[in-house]
């Protein structure tokens, strides 16, 4: 399976040390390191992508 690969349209530019991609696999989302995609990628249920977002959007915007 060949994975697209899709860019946050939070990650800013070159100087952005938090850019992220995400893509569709077969058994859920793959998360990434925008900056270095040959660096493997966290493999996540969409159960668990899910808490992770809402995870995520229930802390403070910067930690």
């Amino acid at each position: 399976m060949i994975v697209q690969w899709r860019k946050s349209s939070h990650s800013g530019g070159v100087d952005d040390d938090a850019c992220v991609e995400l893509g569709r696999l077969a058994q859920g989302v793959g998360v990434r390191d925008s900056k270095n995609p040959t660096g493997g990628h966290l493999s996540l249920t969409a159960d668990q992508f899910a808490a992770l977002v809402a995870g995520i959007k229930q802390r403070p915007y910067g930690l």
